[in-house]
C-alpha cells in the first residue's frame, strides 16, 4: 500500500524544536514510529497524528493553525441543520443553548442588513421562518445576543453587522 505525502507546517521552527526537545526528554528511551509522529504534531498545534490527519484529509492540513482559525463542530452543525426542515423553517426550539445560539443565526441571517423594522415587521418577517408559533422568544433572543438592535422602548429593530461564527456559515451553506 502507498503511503498519501502529507505536508507539515509549523508557524515558528524555535518553537516547534523547543517543544518537541522537551518531549524527547521526558520520553523512556527513543520513541517508537507512533509516538514521534503525535510528538512532532503536538509541537506543531494539533491534538494528535489522528487529528493532523483528519485535517489533512479534509483539505485544511495545508493551512497553517494560526490562518485556519477556530474548527467546526460538524456533529453539532448536522443537528443544528436536522431542526430545520425542507423549505428552511425552524420547526422547534433547541434545548441546548449552542445549538439555540446556531438558530438564532440563521434567523438573523434572513434580516434585511441596514434596514429598520417596527416590532410588528420584525415580529412578521420572524413569524415566517418557523413552525413553534413564538415570533417573541426569537425576537427577544436575538437582541440578548446583540444580533439586533433595538431602541429602549421596543419600536424599532436593526439588524448588527457582525461575522457570524464559522459553524453558523457551515449551518447557512448547509439550508442553502
Amino acid at each position: 500500500m502507498s503511503r498519501t505525502p502529507m505536508p507539515f507546517y509549523a508557524g515558528d521552527v524555535s518553537a516547534l524544536a523547543k517543544n518537541l526537545r522537551l518531549k524527547l526528554q521526558e520520553a523512556d528511551g527513543a520513541p517508537g514510529h507512533v509516538e514521534l509522529l503525535n510528538m512532532l504534531v503536538k509541537a506543531g498545534g494539533y491534538r494528535n497524528f489522528q487529528h493532523f490527519k483528519a485535517q489533512f484529509e479534509a483539505g485544511q492540513a495545508a493551512v497553517p493553525p494560526e490562518v485556519r482559525g477556530p474548527e467546526v463542530d460538524f456533529k453539532r452543525v448536522k443537528k443544528v441543520v436536522r431542526l430545520f426542515d425542507d423549505q428552511g423553517y425552524l420547526t422547534r426550539w433547541p434545548k441546548k443553548y449552542s445549538e439555540r445560539v446556531l438558530c438564532l443565526w440563521v434567523m438573523w441571517s434572513r434580516i434585511e442588513p441596514r434596514t429598520f423594522y417596527n416590532e410588528c415587521e420584525i415580529s412578521a418577517l420572524l413569524e415566517q421562518q418557523h413552525l413553534f408559533e413564538d415570533h417573541a422568544l426569537l425576537r427577544r433572543e436575538l437582541a440578548d445576543h446583540r444580533m439586533v438592535e433595538r431602541t429602549s422602548d421596543g419600536s424599532r429593530y436593526r439588524r448588527l453587522e457582525t461575522a457570524p461564527p464559522p459553524e453558523a456559515v457551515e449551518v447557512f451553506r448547509r439550508l442553502r
